[in-house]
């Protein structure tokens, strides 16, 4: 008879008081795998002994070594419903050329994976658990790229459509529709794919939604050696009867279908590949490890299970108890006769398990329940499961001592915790219950204790405390600073520092700036020099402390070239005065823009004679290296006397100057004139040149006024003059007369004059 143990051993696993969940399966948890150990070490359970087993064959696959499709998994802290086993991808593979996987396609079956090998049962029942999912459930739903995989089993009492007789297990429960795109998906088709294109798979295809999620996909998502499979099946099962003590063949095949991309994957559960087992399982509830239980605190839960096609009897299974643990002292009896009974239809029956603190001393207890099974071969099948009972939890705290040498607003002090049944309530013994605990350190130098109190769900109680030593004697002396020059990089800082603790070697210094940390300028050493203006940083480091301060460079004033002209514009030639205004200056080049230049050392005026435009430049200086200029514009204008009319008129002249010089009127007068009626002499007139008005008054030697004229000879011409006639019209008698006349220039000189005259008429 053929004794056959599976074992159920959950190793503990402590827990530390922040802990983070990855929502994601590990992969390859202990490195990567070939295919014979995904089949011997993880796939096959109880009742199964597997051999020569291949991968990929019609390629030339090789078994024994790492194939990058074929990975373990473990759901870690996800929610995936199955906690571990094998994945299998179409991933990266060429095509297959499998047969039995081209009649599922209709011959389009292209990249995938494939393994498979010989076993032989010890019971007359095949059972394992799947779950299929592809990233092309949310694009091409019911469309032609209809990715597949089957589970292709042959031997005795088997015959199918496939090759060696075999008969493919992965199918659409309660029929024989292979398990697919369109045959296991939402219920409607996507991106495009059309209806009829699932109904011809499985006129059923829309009520076989209950058997698909898309509950996996944050998992599948976040978990990035797979690819991101955005739906997948609900944990299927795949069985078959068989002949026990019989070799049987079984290929396990997974295909795109027409194209190479937008893979699919397997995930088969660990040592699910069963034939007529119990199996036991024994859980935790609230536990610090899924593997303990406290007394007076958790309670565990044995599950006892069987392969799900072997549910149509009823099945009483005796199991026993040992280990450390007393029943009935440590926990509570587990049941009458020490059996479970699993009724029609049942898979799974459960008893639970309550520690108590019974009076034993060994801690921790281990508590070992094994039941035995005899397949229909007649071979006795032992499953067992272990799980471990404590008085109290493995609770342990940590607190980070600190050891501080330098005065900071606050130090950061952490306390982990371990194990217990978190989350935990942490007080500090100031009352605060932040982790980690910000605490001020900038007192005098000593020693500093803060302790906290962490408690449990079960009401567990661990304390500790973090030490901190304060022992600062380190400190900036000293910081000097020295201006820069406001046109280049001149000015240097320079710092000193007291209390200096260098057991090995020579204290660091450090000057680094303007403005960040680090630098564009920096030194390691207590002066930096040419330097801009801007904020320096001066960091003093010893064997015990580092101390840092800083220091803003000043900059110089700048110089500032200044001067003025007067007058800055006029006539040629032109005498202009510069001043010079300058500020932070000590030497000067004028450029004087007449062909003139001076270098002076101090700010005298400055006198130049101009004849025409031009600019003037000071150059001001505060050293050689730095200066400041200046310019100042001259107007120079072109001047004469614009009036035609002048005696001294330039035609070449810019600006009128006044200086126009005018001719002065002339005045010629006769002493006699004949008014007889003939065209001699017939009025008494003047003769000008030079004279643009004319005034003239004629009087008898009584006085009176015989004639009275003013006249604009530009207007005019000519002056025409008396007529020898009095104001009334009368003929005046012949005689002696009185004129005075005044006569105007061109430029308004006035010229008077009179003078007698005879008016005869014979």
């Amino acid at each position: 008879m053929k004794n056959l143990i599976f074992k159920f051993l959950i190793t503990a696993l402590g827990f530390f008081a922040v802990t983070t969940s990855s929502a994601q399966l590990n992969i390859n948890p202990n490195g990567p795998i070939t295919p014979v150990q995904a089949v011997q070490d993880i796939l096959i359970g109880a009742g199964i002994n597997a051999f020569n087993i291949e991968y990929n064959p019609t390629l030339g696959g090789n078994a024994t070594i790492v194939q990058p499709n074929v990975m373990e998994f473990n759901a870690g802290a996800s929610a995936f419903p199955i906690g571990a086993g094998v994945a299998m991808t179409t991933q990266g593979v060429g095509n297959l050329g499998d047969p039995d996987l081209n009649v599922l396609t209709g011959g389009s079956a292209t990249n995938g994976c494939v393994i498979e090998f010989d076993f032989i049962p010890t019971g007359d029942t095949l059972s394992f658990n799947y779950i299929f999912a592809s990233v092309e459930y949310t694009s091409y739903t019911c469309s032609n790229f209809n990715d597949v995989f089957g589970f292709f089993i042959s031997g005795p009492g088997i015959a199918g459509p496939f090759s060696n007789g075999a008969v493919n297990i992965a199918t659409v429960p309660g029929g024989n529709i292979p398990v697919a795109i369109n045959t296991v998906n939402g219920g409607a088709p996507t991106g495009g794919g059309n209806a009829a294109t699932c109904a011809a798979a499985d006129p059923n295809w829309q009520a076989n939604s209950v058997y698909f999620t898309t509950s996996y996909n944050p998992i599948f998502n976040a978990t990035g050696a797979l690819p991101n499979f955005n739906g997948g099946t609900v944990t299927l099962s795949a069985n078959s009867d068989l002949i026990c003590g019989e070799v049987y063949h079984i290929k396990l095949a997974i295909a795109n279908d027409l194209d190479t991309g937008l893979d699919s994957g397997v995930f088969l559960e660990a040592n699910s590949f069963s034939s007529d087992v119990v199996n036991i399982d024994i859980q935790a509830g609230a536990s610090a490890s899924d593997s303990t239980l406290v007394a007076n605190c958790t309670e565990g839960t044995i599950y006892f299970t069987r392969p799900a096609n072997q549910t149509d009897d009823t099945l009483v299974v005796y199991f026993q108890t040992s280990g450390d643990a007393i029943e009935g002292t440590d926990y509570n009896n587990l049941a009458p006769g020490d059996s479970v009974v699993f009724y029609p239809g049942e898979d799974t029956v459960s008893l639970t398990i309550t520690p108590t603190n019974g009076g034993s001393t060994s801690n921790p207890m281990s508590l070992i329940v094994n039941a035995q099974t005899i397949t229909p071969c007649g071979d006795t099948i032992i499953a067992e499961g272990t799980i471990w009972l404590l008085l109290e939890p493995d609770f342990v705290t940590m607190a980070t001592d600190t050891t501080i040498f330098c005065r900071d607003p606050s130090v950061t002090i952490w306390g982990s915790v371990t194990g217990g049944f978190p989350p935990y309530d942490i007080v500090w013994d100031s009352g605060q219950t932040d982790m980690p605990l910000q605490v001020p350190v900038d007192g005098a130098n000593g020693v500093y204790y803060f302790g906290f109190t962490a408690t449990d769900q079960c009401g567990f109680e661990v304390s500790d405390s973090a030490i901190v030593l304060l022992n600062q004697t380190l400190a900036i002396d000293t910081m000097i600073q020295f201006p820069s020059n406001a046109c280049f990089p001149s000015g240097a800082v320079s710092g000193t520092a007291e209390g200096v603790t260098a057991v090995v070697g020579q204290p660091y210094y450090n000057w680094t700036g303007p403005d960040t940390i680090p630098g564009i300028y920096s030194v390691d050493g207590t002066v930096l020099q040419n330097i801009p203006s801007g904020w320096y940083y001066f960091t003093v480091e010893d064997d015990v402390c580092s101390v840092m301060d800083s220091i803003f460079v000043e900059v110089e004033e700048p110089p500032v070239s200044q001067f003025s002209a007067s007058p800055s514009s006029g006539c040629e030639p032109l005498t202009v005065t510069f001043t010079n205004s300058s500020q932070n200056t000590n030497n000067y080049y004028w450029d004087f823009g007449n062909g003139n230049t001076l270098s002076v050392g101090n700010t005298s005026s400055q006198t130049q004679v101009y004849s025409s435009p031009t600019t003037v430049m000071l150059v001001a200086f505060a050293d050689p290296d730095c200066s400041d200029t200046s310019y100042v514009n001259i107007s120079i204008s072109i001047c004469g006397c614009m009036d035609p009319n002048a005696v001294n008129y330039n035609p070449s002249a810019q600006v009128d100057d006044e200086s126009c010089q005018y001719p002065q009127p002339e005045v010629e007068a006769p002493n006699v004139f004949t008014p007889n009626g003939d065209a001699n002499n017939p009025f008494f007139t003047l003769n000008t040149t030079n004279t643009v008005q004319l005034e003239l008054v004629i009087l008898n030697r009584w006085g009176n006024v015989m004639y009275s004229q003013s006249q604009d000879l530009t207007l005019l011409g000519s002056f025409i003059g008396w007529d020898g006639r009095t104001p009334a019209g009368a003929e005046a008698q012949e005689g002696t007369y009185f004129y005075k006349y005044v006569a105007t220039g061109i430029d308004g000189t006035q010229v008077e004059g009179h003078g007698f005259l005879e008016l005869v008429r014979d």
